[in-house]
């Protein structure tokens, strides 16, 4: 079971909540709610058709690599899911109000911060004028998810981290 020392959880806790209070503006719980959802996996998945389209064979080293980390980042995600059971914030704490839709029971890490993150990096080292658009992307998928709820701020920050050295492995790798 995951626990954080007393300290860090109490400052997890408090982080969780201020984030989650943006949610009570309807205009931006509509926004994350939708950048959430397209961060499920239907940007990216949209994005790569159309890098095929445009680019044909050119797009398919990119693209590869974003196979890779993205199954990796399943794996991974998923054991942490697994092995850490730690409830999401909305679960534990009273002042977290759920304002979107889980994809499964546990919070840590944050699977779509973890693949935007990787897929951005991947992205960006080989279509470099998509950074600035795929960065922009991946910090709202982030943001996303403690405001609707459904992840401590310290899920996220474990996710990013899991995806920059996942895109980091596949770059370098393959």
């Amino acid at each position: 079971m995951f626990v954080l020392p007393a300290r860090l959880q109490l400052l997890d806790d408090r982080l969780a909540v201020r984030s989650n209070r943006l949610s009570r503006h309807r205009g931006l719980r509509d926004l994350m709610r939708a950048v959430s959802r397209l961060g499920d996996g239907v940007a990216w998945y949209t994005l790569a058709a159309c890098l095929f389209a445009l680019f044909g064979a050119e797009a398919l080293p990119a693209l590869r690599q974003m196979l890779v980390a993205g199954v990796l980042g399943v794996i991974i995600y998923k054991i942490l899911k697994i092995r850490t059971l730690r409830p999401r914030p909305f679960e534990v704490v009273s002042d977290v109000v759920c304002a979107g839709s889980p994809l499964d029971k546990f919070s840590f890490p944050s699977g779509h911060t973890l693949h935007a993150v990787s897929f951005s990096l991947v992205l960006a080292q080989h279509f470099p004028p998509l950074a600035p658009a795929v960065f922009g992307f991946a910090a709202l998928v982030a943001v996303s998810r403690p405001v609707l709820g459904l992840h401590y701020p310290s899920d996220v920050l474990a996710g990013g981290a899991i995806g920059a050295t996942l895109a980091y492995g596949v770059i370098t790798l393959l």
